[in-house]
């Protein structure tokens, strides 16, 4: 990243860089103005589906030389899945959508619109909605949202938009990824932290208070270069001196990604508290993006959150990216940790650099 301007820039992210070249940051923005509030949905029903082969830490030290206590340490996962060949991002977005729709006892002919985060699509193109949409037999407009690891937040965010408009009354949010198949094999430092899944939730429309308390959706491109693949793109399309270069493969900076994650979801957390009149003791849940088990610590220790109130299952999953967040709601669904009334709090964090925060009314 070039070192002469700094304008606009997020200092969290930039204060390594900063301390190595002896420059000052500009003063920190507040994000407040870009909270909004957004009520009249609710999430109706929630969904997921993860692949059956589970890859343990042990696994990763027999077939990658890989040390399990370096992960378990790290990070706090102790094993992720991996989907089998043969099955893509669409495969595990449809199933979690059908479960979804099963847990509504909504049809399928009452879907008029889905949409799909990820940013590991089965092809270039179409869309994976639009295989999602043809596997369910939808009759609705279908599309993706790529905003990584915040894709879910956006697309839910887009969701909420539609329904509280009236332009559709029963839409499917999904966020799937099979990251395996991006990663490094050979790189210790990004392989064993992420897994594939997907989740998916049902939005509908309803009179009062539900939905959105507060939100924000936020972005700083300055940190594009922090995390994500350098080749394949318009800029850049794919060499086979680049692929025998390995620069196809997911890339991270995770020190620097580390400290801006905390820093933002952090601030966001604050923001929206205020935004909506609330405190920490309000929250009823903390449902964030299942990165490392050491952010959601920190994040939870900085707002005053205890454990019992901040949703973990990265230990059995990893990184799932765009599903984690749905992931872990219908998890936590399952095992009645949400109620209808409770304020539960989602934040997903990734490469753009992209975060997306709320507080829900449920």
């Amino acid at each position: 990243m070039p070192s002469d301007s700094w304008q606009g820039r997020n200092p969290s992210v930039l204060a390594e860089w900063a301390a190595e070249e002896g420059r000052l940051l500009p003063p920190a923005k507040s994000a407040l103005a870009r909270t909004k509030r957004l009520t009249g949905f609710q999430i109706i029903a929630t969904g997921s589906c993860v692949p059956d082969a589970i890859v343990s830490n042990d696994d990763l030290r027999t077939t990658n030389g890989f040390d399990p206590q370096w992960i378990l340490q790290r990070t706090g996962i102790e094993q992720r899945r991996h989907a089998p060949a043969g099955m893509a991002t669409s495969d595990l977005c449809r199933e979690a959508c059908l479960r979804c729709l099963r847990a509504a006892g909504v049809s399928k002919d009452q879907v008029d619109l889905l949409i799909v985060a990820t940013h590991t699509p089965d092809l270039a193109m179409p869309g994976t909605a639009c295989l999602v949409q043809e596997q369910l037999g939808l009759f609705c407009g279908a599309f993706d949202v790529q905003a990584a690891c915040a894709g879910f937040m956006y697309a839910l965010a887009i969701g909420a938009q539609f329904v509280r408009s009236g332009n559709a009354s029963c839409c499917l949010v999904a966020g799937a990824d099979v990251s395996s198949r991006i990663m490094d094999p050979k790189d210790q430092n990004t392989y064993p932290l992420f897994g594939d899944g997907a989740g998916a939730v049902l939005l509908a429309p309803i009179g009062g208070e539900q939905g959105f308390l507060a939100y924000q959706l936020g972005t700083d491109g300055s940190g594009s270069g922090l995390l994500g693949r350098p080749i394949g793109g318009s800029r850049t399309p794919v060499t086979a001196e680049m692929v025998q270069e390995r620069q196809h493969y997911f890339q991270m900076n995770g020190r620097a990604v580390f400290r801006w994650a905390i820093e933002t979801v952090c601030r966001s957390a604050d923001e929206l508290l205020h935004a909506a009149g609330l405190t920490a003791a309000d929250i009823s849940l903390f449902v964030p993006h299942q990165a490392n088990q050491r952010i959601m610590a920190s994040v939870g220790e900085r707002l005053g959150l205890p454990a019992e109130r901040i949703y973990s299952n990265i230990a059995r999953y990893g990184n799932t990216m765009a599903g984690s967040i749905p992931l872990a709601l219908d998890e936590a669904m399952a095992e009645g940790r949400i109620h209808r009334g409770d304020r539960v709090l989602l934040s997903g964090f990734g490469a753009g650099l992209s975060w997306g925060s709320a507080i829900v009314q449920w």
